[in-house]
């Protein structure tokens, strides 16, 4: 198959290519070429139109399991496991729909992540790639501790990161702070000490897997940066009232070209918002975000999606245009959620960028979506290892 835009967004180059033809076979990328001149005319080419042909979008931070209500975890604790699974394949084609090929799911119940990630591999329907952390590691009664990861102590920690490996998760996840949806701690305070930290980075790496931490107070922050976590989700920088000013640590995130994954992206709507005091901190957590970027962290867009109304699991585009509200250029905002979004997940080496050799992963919008970020929301198609997901909208 070959299919031709009329513009190429690769996910790293600082131009767009004009009139692109790539090559696609077996599911991954062959080859791109500048236009269709060199193209044999026994192989016909798929034109695609006026859009801007670009790699699939990647959620670095999902919730499969919740539905985007206003109590997600009512439906979450209630569903049976059939039910619940059912539920997260119905998020991820939602998602899908939109151009996210890739979603890393950071918090299930009962490792179901992993039955639909391998469904999906099956190739017995089209799906999303899922990356899934299973259930994230927190303290007795901690943040998010219904779904069933906790575990105390620097031994207990490390137990439970050898349990995780032992199921297949891609991913080791750790509430190192409190968090918005478990009135059991407060989103500032500090679940795990540095040392427990340390711990649960040293047995995740002993086994080849990434770490993402769960970050909202500035103690807790500090302690994942320095235990070296792979990413921070979150980072807040929230206090008990409101937020911190901290220079000094965005400063040395900054040099350390961290991987910061933001928590962006609202559906425009009317209804009240879900986290209310998370909301009035918005304004200044932003501002942190912004200093953040101009420090040099490697920004990545997770959107928390299911947690909220405002947050359905095709929420990314909108995460997109919030990006270029930080300082980013268009093209930078891109990048966070196709190459550097890769790069933080740690499948750069098959997604993100639009290359021989990648997977075929490939969103068409409508028009130039660099001159007008906008166009994020204009689907034309979407390829998932190579194959067209079919129908095009979300499911009902």
């Amino acid at each position: 198959m070959r299919l031709k835009a009329r513009w190429l967004f690769d996910g790293t180059s600082p131009s767009l290519l004009s009139a692109p033809v790539v090559e696609v076979l077996d599911g991954r990328v062959v080859g791109v070429v500048g236009s269709d001149a060199g193209v044999a005319e026994s192989e016909p080419v798929v034109d695609l139109g006026n859009v801007t042909l670009m790699p699939g979008l990647i959620d670095a931070h999902q919730h499969l399991g919740f539905d985007a209500s206003f109590d997600p975890v009512a439906t979450f604790t209630a569903d049976s496991e059939a039910a619940l699974v059912l539920r997260m394949r119905l998020a991820a084609q939602t998602a899908l729909a939109s151009g996210i090929t890739t979603i890393r799911d950071l918090g299930d119940r009962n490792y179901l992540g992993i039955e639909l990630r391998d469904w999906f591999r099956t190739g017995a329907e089209i799906g999303p790639e899922i990356l899934t952390a299973g259930p994230p590691i927190t303290v007795t009664r901690g943040h998010c501790w219904f779904m069933g990861g906790e575990a105390d102590g620097v031994e207990g920690v490390r137990q439970a990161v050898r349990d995780h490996v032992a199921r297949g998760v891609d991913v080791i996840k750790i509430m190192v702070t409190g968090g918005n949806m478990t009135p059991t701690l407060g989103s500032h305070e500090s679940q795990y000490t540095f040392d427990e930290i340390s711990a649960a980075v040293a047995e995740a790496h002993a086994h080849g897997l990434p770490i993402a931490a769960h970050g909202h107070g500035t103690q807790g922050i500090a302690d994942a940066f320095a235990a070296g976590v792979d990413s921070i989700e979150h980072c807040t920088f929230v206090n008990a009232e409101g937020v911190d000013s901290v220079d000094s640590i965005i400063g040395e995130l900054g040099r350390s070209q961290t991987f910061v994954s933001m928590t962006l992206g609202l559906v425009p709507s009317d209804l009240p918002p879900a986290f209310p005091a998370m909301a009035k901190r918005r304004g200044a957590i932003i501002a942190n975000h912004s200093l953040l970027y101009e420090s040099g962290a490697r920004i990545v867009c997770g959107t928390d999606a299911g947690v909220s109304p405002a947050k359905p699991h095709n929420v990314l585009p909108y995460g997109v245009e919030t990006l270029s509200t930080l300082g980013m250029s268009n093209l930078e905002a891109l990048r966070a959620v196709t190459s550097v979004a890769a790069q933080a997940c740690g499948v750069a080496d098959r997604k993100g960028t639009i290359a021989a050799g990648m997977d075929a992963d490939l969103l068409a919008v409508e028009g130039n979506v660099v001159d007008d970020l906008a166009r994020i929301h204009d689907v034309v198609a979407v390829f998932r290892a190579g194959q067209k997901v079919s129908p095009l909208n979300p499911p009902e």
